[in-house]
């Protein structure tokens, strides 16, 4: 074991459990998915759950819900009466995170929307506290630019994946990794928000709304 995997692992071994039913959606979704690295895992998860708690959004949106694990970990974290519309592009994803919202008992605190986000998030015609973003990278300024406006003053806005595997600091030319160095460049310089950026997982970016 290299030494960053001893760091993940030490670092997952000092970081509160997820509920049971995290356990087994997380073999569900390596059984039955051809990408289960995508699935957000237990230090995010709960990273997620502490910043939901904390910030205690009435109106919360998540773009990209793949299985449901990011779901059910922001999903516990909101106050009595809040609520997190999900949207996942594929339908075949469905049954899973659907199945799991109901196992953990958050499927009351969890609208989930299936089709194309650029479509689904004007309809919406919400504002929300707390957004989290983890879908097509190539997306991420269109969501940015349209979720800020959405945001309320003081709200959370997260996007996961912003370090792409380090490419974004080895001058790659992975397209991908230019999308996230395009993206992190323009969140860092709006002045509309103050931003933390983490080397959680694959990098997570926080950034709070000012007003």
């Amino acid at each position: 074991m290299n030494q960053q995997k001893k760091i993940n692992a030490y670092c997952e071994a000092h970081t509160t459990l997820p509920v049971p039913e995290l356990y087994e959606l997380e073999r569900e979704t390596h059984l039955r998915t051809l990408s289960p690295q995508m699935i957000s895992g237990r230090v995010q998860g709960q990273l997620l759950t502490l910043l939901a708690t904390l910030a205690r959004p009435k109106l919360a949106l998540e773009v990209g819900t793949f299985t449901g694990y990011s779901s059910i970990c922001i999903a516990k974290g909101l106050p009595d009466g809040g609520m997190l519309h999900t949207i996942e592009i594929n339908p075949e994803l469905a049954h899973i995170s659907k199945a799991f919202f109901e196992k953990t008992e958050l499927a009351d605190r969890i609208t989930a929307h299936t089709g194309d986000a650029r479509e689904i998030i004007p309809a919406l015609d919400m504002r929300f506290d707390f957004v989290f973003i983890d879908a097509a990278k190539f997306d991420y300024q269109f969501y940015y630019e349209l979720l800020v406006d959405m945001l309320n003053g003081g709200g959370l806005l997260i996007a996961d994946n912003v370090l792409w595997g380090g490419k974004v600091v080895a001058k790659s030319n992975d397209t991908d990794a230019l999308n996230m160095v395009a993206f992190n460049k323009m969140v860092s310089a709006d002045p509309r928000v103050e931003t933390l950026m983490l080397p959680i997982r694959d990098g997570v970016l926080v950034a709070r709304k000012l007003s």
